[in-house]
């Protein structure tokens, strides 16, 4: 009985989920299970954000798209800017001429004194 008992132990015979006194470890197995969950969560996840996204298609390419550029205006008209131009060449002969009438105003008083 010695040799069946040593022929079983040590030929390889035994199983290596097994551990002192001949107890299954259950370790692996548990290990297993939790993993196999994680799996079924990320899967099933998965599947929950794609569903979403066929639906909310829209709503998602509306977070990732530029929103419209200001209306900017086209080059600038060659004839508006002559007018500016000349506008502003305008007012400041105005402002010229007022500081010359005030300054010759002011110089034939100082005279007629």
């Amino acid at each position: 009985m010695a040799a069946a008992a040593a022929g079983g132990a040590g030929g390889g015979g035994g199983s290596a989920a097994l551990g002192d006194g001949g107890a299954i470890d259950y370790s692996v197995h548990e290990a297993w299970n939790e993993a196999t969950n994680v799996y079924l969560l990320v899967v099933l996840a998965s599947l929950a954000l794609l569903v979403y996204a066929r639906r909310n298609k829209r709503r998602i390419l509306r977070i990732f798209t530029l929103p419209p550029a200001a209306e900017t205006p086209p080059e600038p008209n060659f004839y508006d800017s002559v007018k500016k131009i000349r506008l502003r060449q305008q007012l400041e002969m105005y402002s010229i001429g007022v500081m010359m009438r005030s300054f010759s105003e002011t110089e034939v008083d100082d005279e007629w004194r």
